[in-house]
């Protein structure tokens, strides 16, 4: 038997199918309940009130609907209550009219007890009334049970008991699990066929106790009490199962499904999706900015506002999908039976527009922001492994173009089997030294002698050759491996500015950093043990921080650059330009130099694009700043004196030299500056 529960937070609106069937089911079971109630007349309900053997079955079905036997894969306070033989052995003594009407009061007050609404109550008596109501047929149809005494039922007799408790189950089941589906939103054929197996086994051990009971009913009134016990230790020990079922399966913070749960539910979904002919969706979320907090405020807080996410959105979504935290900020819905891909966009525009309500914590208001990628089965992926990738992908993607929801796109995806291809390629290359580095000279344009050197890095693949940053830096961004390719970088650039140092050379060279590597807490203590290790001064390095990185998360990033800025280093902003990063939000920032990109580089000769107006007024403003601007991508003789009479301190670029390998930079630096280095900065 279903346990009527299940139907709980059933709040359906008038006139919808889920509200006419358990309108219809309602009245069905009353006009049941009154038509059997025909049958017993005054003096037999006289008789029937007084007698104490009914009044203690009546505590016991109570006692019975207040503890379920739970059932692995529910939680706990779902299950088959324990009231089942009690109220099958009514069933089999007096009949359907006694029956019913003792299992209907029972269940009205154990709904009150539990604080069912009154529609849900009054739905589970009535469905208990017609399912007593064909178990009663059934032992009408086949022969009545006679027990006399002490004496057993025969064998023939325990056969019609059998069928009857079948023809319960069965009926029991299908009554409940219509209106489940309705619920949900699935179909009636995917939801009978869910625990199925258990619930038969658990209802079988229940109504083979009724027989038993029918004796002891027979034999002594105070016989029927001692069944608490056995049925207390079963109720006790399927708790205790539940609740080791649900540890392993479930988030210890959160109380959320983990992701050993989504994965056995998701298969179960495709399996089904596959069989049907439909779709099933799944979103991947992950919290925007909720490192800062955690890394500030302490993980007390941080696990708070966890929890406050999972109620939001377990809140927030559909009756039969599941909400997943898979560690971390991060959280999986699944979405059984979806539509399209627009239905899923309409379920996680609510899920964020669920967290973007302030959360007030110890006198704090935060701010809550996610992204969240989509991904549908068969459209996007084949099975389950492929679908959660291809939702991560487009995660990332939400992330990095700041949209908030993004689906599935192909001609977004960096994450294909050849990337993944890559990524294992990639992780064995930094453990076996594939790494090498080239270095984009820097000039000044007062004397074109060079003055510093831009690390760029290069991935020696083994057989796609020499690959540039293009190739595999995504795979670098959005994978474990970043931490080990930025003290990799600074190592083998420090290691060559101490060699150079050594030749008498003291260019400053400078390391690009990311968004992810500059928000990471561990970058300065990373930077100055590379630093100690190689026995560089920090003025010698320059660390060069994106454009996008700044505007992506500004407040953390000035913390991050600041923390950078006590090291001693030299600062400069990169890709100035291809953001909307302004010129006011320069004031707050430590930095010695403004790259502007070569986009806008190239405006300066191109009279005819009134753009190299505000490219001059960027570069003015810039010095005003008391930095130095540099102008990046020049590749011309004219480019070079725009840049120059534009007020720009320095370029780089093709037209001075290539990125150049580590043994060419000293004989380039020897041949421009007639032996000797210049010692600046930046």
């Amino acid at each position: 038997m279903k346990d009527p529960i299940s139907t709980r937070d059933i709040g359906p609106r008038a006139g919808t199918p889920l509200w006419l069937y358990m309108l219809g089911t309602t009245v069905a079971g009353a006009g049941l309940l009154a038509l059997s109630a025909l049958g017993l007349s005054p003096d037999e309900l006289r008789t029937l009130a007084i007698q104490p053997l009914l009044w203690v079955l009546l505590c016991v079905i109570v006692l019975g609907e207040l503890r379920p036997v739970s059932i692995p894969g529910q939680p706990p306070g779902n299950g088959v209550p324990t009231s089942l033989p009690f109220s099958f052995a009514l069933v089999i003594q007096y009949g359907l009219p006694v029956a019913a009407l003792i299992q209907v009061t029972a269940t009205l007050v154990a709904g009150v007890a539990r604080g069912h609404a009154s529609h849900r109550a009054v739905f589970n008596a009535a469905q208990y009334t017609l399912s007593l109501g064909v178990a009663d047929a059934v032992l009408r149809l086949l022969g009545p049970v006679l027990v006399q005494g002490a004496r057993f039922p025969a064998a023939g007799e325990l056969v019609t008991v059998a069928l009857a408790g079948a023809a319960y189950f069965v009926t029991n089941r299908v009554l409940v699990l219509c209106a489940v589906a309705m619920h949900e939103r699935v179909s009636l054929r995917h939801t009978m066929s869910r625990g199925l197996g258990q619930q038969a086994y658990i209802n079988g051990i229940l109504l083979s106790l009724a027989p038993l009971v029918v004796v002891a009913m027979n034999h002594s009134v105070l016989y029927v009490p001692l069944f608490v016990l056995p049925l207390g230790a079963l109720y006790t020990s399927a708790l205790l199962s539940v609740k080791r079922d649900h540890q392993a399966n479930h988030d210890e913070l959160t109380a959320l499904a983990n992701r050993k749960l989504l994965t056995v539910r998701a298969q179960q979904e495709l399996v089904g999706a596959q069989q049907r002919g439909g779709s099933v969706g799944l979103l991947l979320l992950d919290l925007d900015r909720f490192k800062e907090i955690n890394d500030t405020l302490g993980h007390p807080i941080g696990d708070r506002l966890l929890q406050t996410v999972a109620r939001r959105l377990t809140h927030s979504v559909r009756p039969g999908d599941l909400v997943a935290r898979l560690g971390g900020d991060e959280f999986a819905v699944l979405l059984p039976e979806i539509r399209d891909t627009a239905a899923a966009h309409e379920v996680a525009s609510r899920l964020r527009g669920a967290l973007t309500e302030p959360v007030r914590m110890d006198g704090m208001e935060f701010d809550l922001q996610a992204s969240i990628g989509i991904a549908l089965f068969p459209h996007d992926a084949s099975d389950l492994a492929l679908l959660m990738q291809r939702a991560d992908v487009a995660m990332y993607v939400a992330k990095a173009a700041r949209t908030g929801v993004e689906s599935y796109d192909p001609g977004k995806d960096r994450n294909s089997t050849a990337r993944l291809s890559l990524y294992s390629e990639l992780r064995r290359g930094l453990s076996e030294g594939a790494l090498e580095m080239r270095y984009q000279p820097k000039v000044s344009l007062d004397d074109e002698r060079p003055i510093g050197l831009e690390a760029l890095a290069r991935w020696h693949h083994p057989s796609r050759g020499l690959l540039t940053p293009d190739e595999f830096m995504p795979v670098v961004e959005q994978s474990n491996l970043l931490r080990a390719f930025t003290a990799q970088v600074l190592d083998l650039a420090l290691a060559h500015a101490a060699l150079w140092h050594e030749e008498g050379m003291t260019l400053p060279v400078a390391v690009n950093l990311g968004m992810r590597e500059l928000l990471d807490p561990e970058l300065p203590g990373t930077v100055a043990a590379a630093l100690r290790e190689h026995g560089v001064e920090p003025r010698r390095l320059v660390l060069e921080v994106g454009e996008h990185a700044l505007i992506t998360d500004p407040e953390a990033a000035t913390e991050a650059v600041h923390r950078l800025r006590d090291l001693g280093v030299g600062l400069s902003l990169d890709d100035f330009g291809t953001g909307h990063f302004t010129l006011a939000q320069l004031a707050g920032l430590p930095l010695d130099e403004v790259k502007i990109h070569e986009s806008f580089t190239a405006r300066l000769v191109d009279r005819s694009d009134s753009g190299h107006t505000v490219v001059r007024a960027a570069i003015a403003l810039v010095k005003a700043l008391g930095m130095r601007a540099t102008a990046e991508g020049v590749q011309s003789a004219e480019l070079v004196r725009a840049a120059r009479d534009t007020g720009c301190h320095a370029a780089q670029g093709c037209y001075f030299a290539p990125p150049l390998a580590a043994r060419e930079v000293a004989g380039w630096v020897a041949a421009r500056d007639g032996g000797t280095a210049a010692d600046t900065r930046v």
